[in-house]
């Protein structure tokens, strides 16, 4: 049996110990500017900034592809989901210099669309505005499919190099470059580091090896569409049942 004994500090020792304490601030002032069209313009800062905005207009100006019908996003298969998710696999070969099985984008992280007409570098910061990289990890099929079963609870993510069908709410029928995916075979898949680093509830990939050239998916989009555009061809892609929905 433990008993515990009542210690009575000094009223001298506390005062000796908050005297030791590193100074802290008691007020903090705030002084408000009111922002309106009377405020006067520094003509000599905007002169400044004037060549540095005429240089990133240029830049997000410059025409890199073309789409002739337009990409939008959808669930559990759309257009630009399927543009972004070749890109990502195509151009990961291409960096890595690789075969790769398959490559994803996360639902979450296609923020925009692409209109009818000329694709410019600005629309594609539009569509992926986060630094995020591709990443390539070589992982089992049983991983792979707690991976695919967390995209289908999802309602579909953007995939290239396998088919699916979501059926309540687990993946099934998962095909991967035509052949049923087996548990013990190892595939190479392609990712972005936010998702490769267990991001949007995919903790079964972290944790496991990285390969990692600090190439941005933004960059692989561009890439992808100007590889395209020198082709002769326009950024479309088409739906093909890449992700099924097998409960409607």
């Amino acid at each position: 049996m433990c008993f515990r004994k009542n210690i009575v500090i000094p009223l001298s020792l506390i005062l000796i110990l908050s005297c030791k304490q590193l100074p802290q601030k008691s007020v903090v002032q705030y002084q408000g500017f009111q922002i309106s069209k009377q405020v006067p313009v520094d003509s000599a800062f905007i002169r400044f900034l004037v060549p540095y905005g005429n240089q990133l207009k240029s830049s997000m100006g410059k025409v890199i592809g073309r789409s002739e019908n337009g990409l939008y996003k959808k669930q559990p298969e759309s257009e630009i989901g399927n543009f972004m998710a070749d890109a990502v696999k195509d151009m990961s070969e291409k960096k890595y210099g690789k075969k790769v099985d398959a490559a994803f984008v996360n639902y979450g992280g296609v923020r925009s669309y692409i209109a009818k007409g000329d694709v410019t570098v600005g629309q594609i910061f539009e569509l992926m505005p986060f630094d995020n990289l591709v990443i390539i990890q070589e992982i089992r099929g049983a991983v792979l499919q707690q991976f695919l079963d967390v995209t289908a609870l999802d309602g579909g993510w953007p995939l290239s190099g396998l088919t699916m069908e979501i059926k309540n709410k687990k993946a099934s029928h998962i095909l991967i470059g035509g052949k049923p995916i087996d548990r013990d075979v190892v595939y190479s898949i392609a990712n972005s580091d936010y998702v490769a680093n267990g991001g949007s509830n995919c903790s079964m990939l972290k944790g496991i090896k990285q390969e990692n050239k600090g190439y941005l998916l933004r960059d692989a989009l561009i890439d992808y569409a100007i590889s395209r555009t020198e082709k002769g061809k326009s950024i479309d892609s088409n739906l093909e049942n890449r992700v099924v929905n097998a409960n409607e």
